[in-house]
């Protein structure tokens, strides 16, 4: 789909359908491009806002047909909901609804109307918004499917404001944004026969290479050389080898720089903790931390921010091999510390542990790891937030206000000292899991030992990786989550030390 800018008034557009925004208001047809559109209309809305058809309210889409009184013959109304409630994530979400809702009908060419710096925002900031919202909610994956009909595309759009210069330099913005979010979902959507290690590694490869990132592909003899005992003990089960990769956008100084580590556990089953069968086929998003940590890279990289970032993501599988580690056995993490095994099902911190070390020993801080790493973090917060833990308050803040910026929502948990007690052990340093009780949290405390003294968040986002229905910039399936707010967090950590 190709975007771009245009100086021509919104309702003069040559194209297939017009997308326009409406906020909830009082005085809904008194600005922008919707009182042009009911001037030439001689009024026409003026019904449609009588009956509540048209109201601006959230999620809303309506259809209006112009019978030749404007240049597009079908606009679409998008709804912000209330003007003082609106920021750029309703841009973001309205703009996905009404495009999706323009394919719906027809292929084409799609014209939108940006309007809005009265709002408070830019008009560069409000394209990037457009342009996130259009990628994120027209995005499909139907690779693998034979479908009756050829379905409708988007050709092209084009965005109309007096400002074309300030939607130049929005467009590549959410572009790229978008772009490294819906990399991330194709990652994590693919089956895993399809998406193996190597394959995943295969495909950050060259990913990396499009968009000017180094790569390293570190294999499971170099990772045995480094001591990685606990990230290889969750591959012992697994026929397929396991990979460690290694992406690096240098835009800073000679510093280390920033570290995210993403889980990368191609499918789990649980290994000898086997899981219930019952939907045990999303295992294939379990992944998803890594997808995030490598697709953020390509943004970074595009948006070329002056900062030193690196991506490490252990991938493998757990399966329940003849070699796979059993209850009970005890791994040597590259860090030195031991491991009891209680659970081969808590695979994910385990493999985070090596990641993390090896992120201590590259010297790399502030570190962000990001892992669909339990069950009980859904239970806790749903398919709505991200739960963070952190030892250090300060950049746990710096994520939430991320996330706020990237239109993702995160929610800090405690890390009391008194949780350290559940995973205590008795014949090692530690062992992987504390029981059911403040789950999520004593998975955080787990790697909190790996983590050491660096400033280090966790990002478990077991619940929001995938999204159940299709609204907004959400389509069904794997979600793309965190991959933006990674993003801003390092937009904002360059800014700050400019």
């Amino acid at each position: 789909m190709d975007i771009t800018a245009s100086g021509t008034p919104a309702l003069d557009a040559a194209a297939d359908h017009l997308l326009i925004f409406a906020t909830k208001d009082d005085d809904i047809l008194d600005g922008g491009a919707l009182r042009q559109l009911n001037e030439a209309l001689d009024g026409g809305l003026a019904p449609l806002v009588k009956s509540g058809e048209l109201s601006g309210s959230v999620n809303e889409t309506v259809v209006v047909h112009t019978f030749g009184k404007t240049e597009t013959s079908r606009v679409v109304i998008a709804g912000l909901g209330p003007a003082e409630k609106m920021g750029l994530d309703e841009i973001r979400h309205a703009a996905a609804n009404g495009a999706r809702k323009a394919r719906s009908l027809s292929s084409g060419a799609l014209a939108v109307a940006v309007d809005g710096e009265e709002c408070g925002f830019t008009t560069e900031e409000i394209a990037g918004a457009i342009c996130e919202g259009l990628d994120l909610g027209l995005y499909r994956f139907d690779r693998h499917q034979s479908p009756k009909k050829v379905p409708n595309v988007l050709e092209r759009v084009s965005l109309h404001s007096q400002n074309v210069a300030g939607v130049e330099a929005g467009i590549p913005h959410g572009r790229s944004l978008a772009g490294a979010a819906n990399f991330a979902r194709d990652l994590a959507n693919e089956p895993s026969n399809l998406l193996t290690p190597t394959e995943l590694a295969n495909r950050a490869e060259a990913w990396a290479a499009d968009h000017d990132v180094e790569i390293e592909v570190m294999d499971e003899a170099t990772a045995a050389e480094l001591g990685m005992g606990s990230f290889l003990g969750v591959a012992k089960g697994s026929h397929q080898p396991a990979k460690f990769l290694i992406l690096r956008h240098r835009g800073g100084a000679d510093e280390p720089g920033l570290g995210y580590c993403g889980k990368g556990i191609t499918f789990d089953t649980g290994g000898i903790s086997i899981k219930p069968a019952a939907n045990m086929e999303a295992m294939k998003q379990d992944m998803s931390g890594a997808a995030a940590v490598v697709a953020s890279m390509g943004a970074i990289a595009d948006l070329k921010l002056p900062i030193n970032v690196t991506a490490l993501a252990p991938c493998t599988e757990n399966m329940p091999g003849g070699n796979a580690i059993k209850p009970g056995d005890l791994l040597t993490a590259m860090n030195g510390a031991t491991i009891e095994v209680i659970n081969t099902d808590a695979e994910g911190r385990l493999v985070l542990a090596d990641a993390l070390s090896y992120a201590n020993h590259l010297g790399l801080s502030p570190l962000i790891d990001v892992a669909t790493l339990t069950g009980a973090v859904a239970v806790a917060l749903g398919d709505v937030a991200t739960g963070v833990m952190a030892n250090d308050d300060d950049l746990a803040a710096e994520v939430i206000e991320a996330g706020k910026r990237a239109g993702e929502k995160f929610w800090q948990l405690p890390m009391f000292p008194e949780y350290d007690d559940q995973i205590r052990s008795q014949v090692a340093d530690v062992k992987n899991t504390g029981g059911r009780l403040a789950g999520a949290i004593t998975a955080a405390k787990f790697l909190a030992r790996f983590a050491g003294d660096t400033p280090w968040a966790h990002l478990d986002m077991a619940g929001t990786d995938d999204a159940s229905k299709t609204r907004g910039t959400q389509v069904k399936g794997a979600s793309g989550v965190p991959v933006r707010s990674l993003v801003r967090f390092a937009a904002a950590r360059a800014e700050a030390s400019a």
